[in-house]
């Protein structure tokens, strides 16, 4: 009675054990293949797009992203839209973003996207947004212009091409 006592005891003891090898055998889950960049102005791809490219560059990111997306000139209304995101990105960087924040910038319009970016950090102090991430989705073209006006702030600046 003992010997069936203690197999059943040291049975017991074992299965956890044997369940957790099989979790770790487990295949591990395949990692989501990137959204494309839209090739037009839909703005629901656009929405899809940047949430793929925001969600890849978390790194580090403790706080929900702050996202200025910027519709395509063609929409209704793209200088109110473009106005109002500009006074909300002065705002917040003017205020401050706490170390481990991520700002994200996009638009089918990469040079308008790249002057919000360049006008909202034109009176930023040096060194004042240390810790936080900005993400520019935009054209080649305007990176380095952006990546100027950004780099006193002490951010780190993340470009990724929208192609």
């Amino acid at each position: 009675m003992n010997t069936i006592a203690r197999l059943l005891m040291i049975a017991v003891l074992a299965l956890p054990l044997a369940a957790c090898n099989k979790a770790e055998e487990a295949p591990k889950a395949a990692e989501k293949a990137p959204v494309s960049a839209p090739v037009n102005d839909d703005a629901s791809a656009w929405r899809a797009y940047v949430t793929d490219v925001v969600g890849r560059h978390m790194d580090g990111v403790t706080s929900a992203p702050f996202v200025y997306l910027l519709p395509s000139e063609a929409s209704a209304d793209f200088q109110g839209s473009y106005d109002r995101l500009l006074d909300k990105a002065k705002s917040d960087v003017s205020r401050g973003i706490l170390k481990g924040n991520m700002l994200a910038f996009a638009s089918p319009n990469s040079a308008k996207t790249a002057d919000m970016i360049v006008a909202a950090f034109a009176d930023v102090k040096p060194d004042k947004l240390k810790g936080v991430k900005l993400v520019f989705i935009g054209k080649a073209e305007d990176d380095e212009r952006v990546k100027t006006a950004v780099s006193a702030s002490g951010i780190n600046y993340i470009f990724v091409e929208a192609k």
